[in-house]
């Protein structure tokens, strides 16, 4: 029976937790004891071994009660006793039965009640106080063999124990946080996400891992041994075996697109060869070689079906193999029709001709039949439709189909990416001293002159001079120091001194990109149509007819020039024919009476690149040094006086230009859409970043940018 009263649970708390026979002494250490068992007991908590230990209780404080040990003896029978007990109390009592080690969280806070009509199992007595928890938004985890009572919501960061079997978890008890990891044959991960999430308590997770195609699940261990039930039946394979048709009349390849359009528009697809088809969806792959057809479909009644069509549809044609009049049209979706055509003819026209037999290897494809064969075959190209006119036998006709099937692959395209990059810099510096005088008088007839003078033009001292006379004065450019000399009231220069140090840097950057098919030459040229004369006549005798002066002119292309032919290798590798040319007019020649200078640096190599490596192929490292010297022999090597009598000028230039060039190589169709798009989006970002500042004055406040992409519409196959 159950405890009679509240005072008996209090003279229980007060027993000893050891079970000895020492009276009750009054001590601070047993006053906190007998404190945090209150909490507890107050409700009247009670555990024995046999239900006849509940009634030995009294109302008095008394020595040791033989009702309250340390625990029960392994194996027995307990019974619970608890109501508005608080966790912590509650929990720690229970460890001590259960000889775990219990520790409660800061955070789990209340009271709980959990009553035992009769004596239970420790397992489930267990149990029920993991569902009191539960039930209170609480849990227990374990973790290195420590026992926490945690909130809900923190369990799955907590926990230790971990599950990697198919199969539910064993030795949990049923409230206890688990982490279960299962491994799907069959179903996909991500499709069981979405059917398990609303069976999982929401503070719980569920994730998926495509790469071994597992499910991760942190639950209640009962929960968890549910959900192993529910992805054992969900986890079978739907798809049948694979079924192999053999076809005695049709051609594989044109029947399978055939038949899945017949079985479902919606549903059907055909996997590439040698991908399954996750979906379990209708496939149907032809195989040219056997001339068969390879079947796999999400149950038996439709594959039945296949097979049904596949039998309708395989019925000999109206005429005979031997007849020349089997016109086949075969419409390419990559290969180009007139090559692709001339390719098959020189493949029949190069096969052996078997006197006698009854399906010949070939003869030439627009030649009449060879003697001794009975048929022959031919391959025209319509390239309008881009398609082949094939007229064949069945058996060498299966065979032009298989060769069709290889040539019209989609052909993989190579993305060059080409960086000209060229860093110059040029200094220059000039000094000189110039004067020039007389001596005498006005009126002698004899007199002296005496002077230096360097350089033509702005630097000259005479020139300067005599511009002076005429009014006209232009200098060089630089700092210019002269001295005037008055003579019969008309200034003459008579002395000048010249400095000018100069300095220049340039940086060049230029990336031109080409996209290109595999084994296509491509080119792009970017810069100038710049015209170059290259004759003229001009009559001058005008008394003997009109003059008709004319000039012949060749325009050339001056700037930047990229021509690539790539080649894709099994393995990977991209070898490239490249020819590059930077080119431009010269600035000083534009006006130049025999036509103006182009500068030019041509680079023409093959090359062996890595898919996505960089290369460099080729560069110039220039550094050119000038230097002139003008002087007065003897005086201008006098120390300090000597600048006197000199001018001196130097200069210095150096240039780096590196090529570089990279090649991506792009298989599919997707691919292609990731770097249209990339580039698409960077130069929009550019054209945004470059709108003009708001301005009310003049009210042209935006610039043209690109529209924003939108997702494109799925592609019915």
């Amino acid at each position: 029976m159950r405890t009679p009263d509240l005072s008996s649970a209090r003279t229980a708390a007060r027993a000893s937790t050891r079970g000895t026979a020492a009276p009750y002494r009054a001590t601070p250490a047993s006053l906190a004891l007998g404190h945090w068992l209150s909490s507890a007991v107050l409700a009247g908590l009670a555990f024995a071994a046999t239900p006849s230990a509940w009634g030995q209780a009294t109302s008095a404080v008394a020595p040791a009660s033989p009702s309250f040990n340390a625990a029960p003896k392994p194996g027995e029978p307990v019974a619970l006793n608890f109501t508005n007990a608080e966790i912590e109390a509650v929990a720690r009592t229970i460890g001590l039965m259960s000889g775990m080690n219990v520790v409660v969280d800061p955070r789990v806070k209340g009271t709980i009640t959990l009553v035992t009509e009769k004596p239970v199992s420790r397992n489930v007595a267990m149990a029920q106080f993991l569902t009191a928890l539960r039930l209170q938004g609480f849990t227990m985890v374990e973790s290195a063999g420590l026992f926490k009572v945690v909130p809900e919501a923190d369990a799955k960061l907590q926990t230790s124990a971990v599950e990697t079997s198919d199969s539910a978890p064993k030795g949990a008890a049923g409230g206890q946080i688990v982490t279960q990891i299962f491994r799907l044959n069959f179903e996909s991960a991500g499709n069981l996400v979405a059917v398990l999430r609303p069976l999982i308590s929401p503070n719980n997770t569920i994730n998926a891992n495509p790469g071994n195609n597992s499910l991760v699940i942190t639950d209640y261990a009962d929960n968890l041994r549910r959900i192993a039930r529910i992805i054992a039946a969900m986890d079978v394979s739907n798809a049948t075996e694979v079924e192999v048709l053999e076809l005695k009349n049709a051609i594989a390849v044109d029947l399978a697109p055939l038949v899945l359009k017949l079985i479902d528009t919606s549903g059907a697809s055909s996997a590439p060869s040698g991908i399954p088809d996750a979906g379990f969806k209708t496939t149907v792959i032809a195989e040219p070689r056997s001339n068969t057809l390879i079947v796999r479909a999400a149950n038996p009644a439709r594959v039945a079906l296949v097979k049904s069509l596949v039998e309708k549809l395989d019925q000999p044609s109206s005429k005979s193999n031997g007849e020349l009049g089997n016109l086949r049209v075969v419409y390419l979706k990559n290969a180009d029709a007139t090559k692709l055509a001339a390719t098959l003819r020189a493949a029949l026209s190069g096969t052996a001709v078997n006197p006698g037999a009854g399906a010949p290897a070939g003869t030439p494809g627009n030649a009449p039949a060879t003697p001794g064969a009975t048929s022959g075959g031919q391959v025209q190209a319509d390239t309008a439709t881009n398609s082949l006119i094939i007229t064949a036998p069945d058996p060498q006709y299966r065979q032009l189909r298989e060769v069709i099937e290889r040539l019209d692959a989609r052909r993989a395209q190579v993305f060059v990416e080409s960086l000209i990059a060229e860093v110059s810099a040029d200094r220059a510096a000039e000094f000189g001293v110039q004067w020039q005088g007389a001596a005498g008088n006005a009126g002698d007839s004899v007199i002296g002159l005496l002077g230096t003078n360097f350089g033509t033009g702005g630097k000259n001292i005479i020139s300067l001079a005599t511009g002076a006379a005429a009014g006209t004065v232009a200098p060089a450019a630089g700092l210019n120091i002269g001295a005037a000399k008055q003579t019969n009231g008309v200034y003459v220069l008579g002395a000048l001194a010249r400095f000018l140090e100069s300095s220049g840097a340039g940086n060049v950057l230029s990336t031109p990109n080409l996209l290109t098919l595999d084994n296509e030459e491509a080119k792009i040229v970017i810069g100038q149509n710049v015209p170059f004369i290259t004759g003229q006549f001009t009559n001058t005798n005008a008394g003997n007819g009109a003059v008709n002066p004319f000039q012949t002119i060749e325009r050339k292309d001056v700037g930047l020039t990229l021509k690539v032919k790539p080649q894709i290798s099994e393995n990977g590798t991209v070898k490239l024919t490249i020819f590059q040319e930077v080119s431009s007019v010269q600035a000083s020649t534009i006006n130049a009476a025999n036509g103006p200078t182009t500068n030019k640096r041509t680079i023409e190599s093959n090359v062996l690149v890595d898919d996505g490596s960089v290369v460099v192929l080729g560069g110039l490292l220039q550094d050119e040094y000038t230097g002139s010297n003008d002087k007065v022999p003897g005086l201008a090597d006098v120390p300090f006086f000597g600048n006197l009598f000199k001018s001196e000028a130097r200069g210095r230039k150096k240039t780096n230009l590196m090529v570089f060039l990279r090649p991506v190589v792009v298989r599919d169709a997707a691919a292609t859409d990731r770097l249209s798009v990339d580039r698409y989006e960077q130069m929009r970002l550019g054209m945004k970043d470059a709108q003009p500042v708001p301005s009310e004055v003049v009210p042209v406040n935006e610039a043209a940018t690109l529209p924003e992409l939108t997702a494109k519409p799925a592609v019915k196959k």
